[in-house]
């Protein structure tokens, strides 16, 4: 899984305070409009589950919920959605990119490769994608999950449009939380555990509106795709898995729902 590709050249870490200064009111913005907003409203979410009747294990979330009754209405709602998170991952490569770390350099080449990204990739999604479908389901059993629908959608349209939902989601996380944050952490003189723990803690952050379960669930997934990243270089083998993950997850429930009882 080693690429062959020479090793990045990182830029020293930031070392005038001034710079420095920039560096974290710059995280600190893109964090506010992107997941750390997210990550509070997550809390918020958890909290107002515990309070509610029935509790956490009472309530159920949709992941990919109409927005509309008319069928046009709700596909330009979800596409707004679909760029939008597109548009922060396209923040991140940018502020990168005016930070001297071009896409290469933390592995987004132009095209994925078979052996370098494809198949790790694939071997990514196994590794979280089971075990997390199995954390969800004994989370669920114990009370501390919320029912997640991954998708309500019932137009025409609905199985584009969850996976291209899926690969937003995937872009919006793995270059923010991964490829952004930790770079952004290492020009400021963070160490590599440091900064990983940061990753993954916001990662389960703005899953907490799952529970408990869910929040923890992602926090092992983020130190996981984190570390990989941290030792690779390379963040398409991140992006396929968690597309992957996320569109089996929603269209496995679109075909599922109702034929198996072990689904919830």
């Amino acid at each position: 899984m080693v690429s062959a590709d020479p090793a990045p050249v990182w830029p020293a870490p930031e070392s005038s305070e001034q710079g420095r200064r920039a560096i974290k009111l710059e995280i600190a913005v893109v964090l506010v409009v992107t997941f750390g907003l997210s990550g509070a409203n997550a809390a918020l979410s958890l909290l107002e589950s515990a309070l509610a009747p029935g509790g956490v294990g009472g309530q159920s979330v949709a992941l990919n919920p109409s927005r509309a009754a008319q069928s046009t209405i709700d596909l330009l709602f979800q596409l707004v959605s679909v760029a939008r998170l597109l548009g922060w991952a396209a923040l991140g490569v940018y502020l990168l990119w005016r930070s001297g770390i071009a896409p290469r350099t933390v592995g987004l080449a132009w095209r994925p490769r078979w052996r370098a990204d494809v198949l790790p990739g694939l071997a990514l999604a196994t590794l979280i994608g089971i075990p997390g479908l199995g954390l969800y389901l004994a989370a669920h059993a114990l009370g501390v999950s919320v029912t997640i629908v991954p998708s309500s959608l019932q137009h025409w349209w609905r199985l584009p449009v969850l996976v291209l939902s899926a690969w937003a989601n995937s872009a919006a996380e793995e270059v923010l939380v991964v490829a952004y944050l930790i770079s952004r952490l290492r020009a400021l003189g963070w160490s590599e555990n440091r900064s990983l723990l940061a990753s993954a803690l916001l990662r389960g952050s703005y899953h907490l509106y799952q529970g408990l379960g869910g929040g923890l669930g992602n926090v092992v997934m983020g130190l996981i795709f984190g570390r990989y990243w941290q030792r690779t270089n390379r963040l398409w083998p991140l992006l396929l898995a968690h597309a992957l993950i996320d569109t089996i997850a929603y269209i496995g429930y679109t075909f599922l729902r109702g034929h198996v009882s072990w689904l919830p």
